[in-house]
């Protein structure tokens, strides 16, 4: 499915879309890591200025999923940086989308992984271990679930129930 862009999904299922079983995430995303195309099922944290859970999650084998981290949309530091992405990737994440904040963009961009995030930002997060794992997010215009699959590519991130056919 990685192969097959976010608008022939769109356009393939115009039912899903008025369903509302295939969500677009609102365009404030900006892109980094070398995989400008990924995809996989979704595993959600949120926190809040705080990095210690997202950093649990990439120790973890990802066998493909994709961490979605609600951050709040914070812009006052970054929750997700270079060795984290390192290690994601050596553990087979296909990809991560963080409402908020990452460092270290130029090692991010060097990983073979799909980054998505607000901004970078200097600043590093906290490291109290406060937040929720695999509850309900919502960011940009979008509630995202555990379980549920997300596709992205440089078109935009959608957001399915299941796995759409084209």
């Amino acid at each position: 499915m990685a192969s097959v862009a976010t608008a022939e999904v769109c356009d393939a299922n115009s039912h899903l879309i008025q369903s509302g079983e295939l969500r677009a995430l609102q365009p404030i995303f900006h892109i980094y890591g070398q995989r400008q195309v990924f995809s996989g099922p979704v595993v959600t944290v949120k926190v809040f200025e705080d990095n210690v859970l997202i950093r649990d999650f990439l120790e973890e084998k990802g066998n493909g999923r994709v961490l979605v981290v609600d951050g709040g949309g914070s812009l006052r530091c970054a929750i997700l940086g270079g060795n984290p992405v390192q290690q994601a990737q050596n553990n087979g994440w296909s990809g991560i989308v963080v409402n908020g904040c990452i460092r270290d963009v130029d090692e991010i961009n060097s990983c073979d992984i799909g980054v998505r995030a607000l901004a970078s930002h200097p600043m590093k997060a906290n490291k109290k271990g406060l937040g929720d794992k695999h509850v309900p997010v919502t960011i940009a215009g979008t509630r995202i679930c555990d379980g549920e699959w997300l596709y992205a590519d440089a078109d935009g991130i959608l957001i399915s129930r299941s796995e759409p056919s084209v």
